[in-house]
């Protein structure tokens, strides 16, 4: 087994919906992170020519470390390959095509236990998702796509009526109750939201080369679960929906913490459980116990719908706890945080 799991991120949506646009936003966002990228057709990508270092084959290496590799139909050898590459990467990201089922994509990768799954985002084209989703030929296809979603990126809303915007949250919520929805243009989302690149900055790292999973452990990727609770969608932020690119400090909003308290792990899957509307993304190492060997530590992750809570070796040196959780501006609710990880 490898020292930790490899977080991997699917991107589903219908054709036109953003997903080139998004994957190449965070191409240029990776700065040193080593991403894999693996889609259907990456001459589609339009990479940025002073990102591209060389092109061999079906694969495109970037100057950036990043690797795009077009996987035709054996992403499971795409993914093996990726697991075994010399030099590691920090996340996979997959592109699903325009009219597959993202959430059979994610089951693929979940297979592997070298890899982890941080969520499934579907993009949805704001501007013609009322009129796409009435057409019967691709009305059960797109809800589908929904359905395997743990974020919605309503996306292109600049350029949709107040009415079809209205239309393509009402139809959202209808095909996906509960599921966190925000509204972009350019397919704006920030790549540390679900990609599993949002990691605390701890002293030292949550997760180094002596760091080993157990992987007796409890967690859930049922996107069949109900957690009870609404979420709010109501997401008319104060940002402008102009031409330019959204300032993602405006629309996002970040908490962080160190707890020093010590929480049980059935303590803490089951706050997942009941996650407080609001928090798109949570993640952290945190204490969760005490054993002969001294303090245990666990990996807490939350994306979208579900949560998981993973035993970690015991951090080399001193170590401190830590979590960082992202949510839409005024909407992140940093009171119930603060006072859960205070408790």
């Amino acid at each position: 087994m490898p020292a930790s799991r490899l977080p991997f991120t699917v991107i589903g949506g219908f054709l036109g919906a953003g997903k080139t646009t998004l994957l190449n936003r965070w191409l240029r966002e990776a700065k040193g992170l080593r991403m894999a990228v693996l889609v259907n057709d990456f001459g589609a990508l339009n990479i940025d020519a002073d990102l591209i270092a060389a092109t061999h084959g079906d694969t495109t290496a970037l100057t950036n470390g990043c690797v795009c590799c077009q996987i035709g139909d054996d992403l499971g050898r795409a993914l093996v390959d990726v697991i075994e590459a010399k030099k590691p990467f920090d996340a996979v990201v997959i592109e699903a095509s325009g009219v597959s089922d993202p959430w059979r994509i994610a089951q693929i990768g979940m297979a592997a236990p070298e890899l982890s799954l941080e969520g499934v985002i579907v993009l949805v084209d704001a501007s013609v998702a009322a009129r796409q989703s009435a057409d019967p030929l691709l009305a059960d296809t797109l809800a589908r796509q929904l359905k395997s979603a743990d974020l919605v990126v309503l996306n292109k809303a600049d350029i949709a009526s107040a009415e079809a915007l209205a239309e393509a949250r009402a139809w959202v919520e209808g095909n996906a109750p509960g599921t966190p929805c925000i509204e972009t243009v350019e397919a704006a989302v920030p790549l540390a939201l679900v990609s599993g690149l949002s990691q605390p900055a701890l002293a030292p790292h949550a997760c180094g080369p002596g760091c080993h999973h157990d992987h007796d452990h409890d967690h859930d990727h049922d996107h069949n679960h109900d957690h009870n609770h609404d979420h709010d969608h109501d997401l008319d932020h104060d940002h402008d929906h102009g031409h330019g690119t959204p300032d993602h400090g405006a629309i996002f909003q970040t908490w962080s913490a160190q707890p020093e308290a010590t929480i049980p792990a059935a303590m803490l899957r089951a706050w997942l459980r009941e996650m407080p509307p609001g928090v798109l993304r949570l993640k952290g190492l945190l204490r969760t116990g005490r054993g002969a060997q001294g303090d245990e530590w666990s990996e807490v992750q939350y994306a979208g719908r579900h949560g998981s809570v993973r035993k970690v070796s015991p951090p080399p040196g001193p170590a401190r706890a830590g979590v960082v959780a992202i949510g839409l501006q005024g909407h992140l609710p940093e009171k119930m945080l603060k006072e859960f990880f205070a408790a």
